[in-house]
């Protein structure tokens, strides 16, 4: 690649993503998160426990001449509660999933795991250090909602990184182990040149 393309590439990355600690000469080539599909689920299951409490909230109004004052105020107190954190955990939970990402740069492998609004991490992994990549689909609704979990192997220690509920395509999975290919071939030619 042309340095003044990858030079580019590189100020683009730092401006589009700037949270990611980039090198010289570093640019992202892809930036996965995980399937949108989820983040429908979580909120459709944010929207049916409004409507459950909701629900819960007009049947008591509805028979508020058996209930007396002080226990509809005590019921309007726990059913704003329930309200408040059905809202607030469906908040947290889509947050907490939007946060994990995986970004393929020219050099590195960067993902970015969030396990909850306090607990997160960061791995990154040299893509000259990455052996196999695959995609695993386990389930027929993971087969219908195209996503699954996405593996890196990486060679030495034989750790493997994986990002669940990802919805990446075959196209981008080939062009990711073009990238990883390359990376090796790039290391072994400096290598060479270098005569070790």
């Amino acid at each position: 690649m042309d340095g003044n393309l990858a030079k580019i590439r590189h100020e683009r990355s730092k401006k589009d993503f700037p949270g990611l600690s980039l090198e010289e000469g570093e640019f992202v080539e892809f930036a996965f998160s995980r399937a949108k599909i989820i983040l429908m689920m979580i909120m459709v299951g944010m929207a049916l426990g409004v409507i459950v409490v909701l629900l819960v909230f007009l049947i008591a109004l509805l028979n508020q001449e058996v209930i007396d004052v002080m226990g509809q105020k005590f019921l309007f107190i726990i059913l704003l509660a329930l309200l408040a954190a059905s809202v607030i955990m469906g908040l947290i939970a889509l947050t907490t999933y939007r946060g994990n990402k995986l970004y393929v740069t020219n050099k590195r492998v960067i993902q970015l795991m969030m396990n909850s609004l306090v607990s997160s991490s960061t791995n990154t992994i040299d893509l000259i250090s990455v052996e196999d990549v695959s995609f695993h689909q386990n389930g027929l609704l993971q087969r219908i909602l195209h996503y699954g979990t996405l593996r890196l192997s990486t060679i030495g220690d034989e750790t493997t990184y994986t990002f669940k509920y990802s919805d990446i395509s075959p196209e981008d999975l080939e062009t990711v182990s073009e990238l990883i290919s390359k990376a090796k071939k790039d290391k072994k030619e400096l290598v060479e040149s270098k005569g070790y």
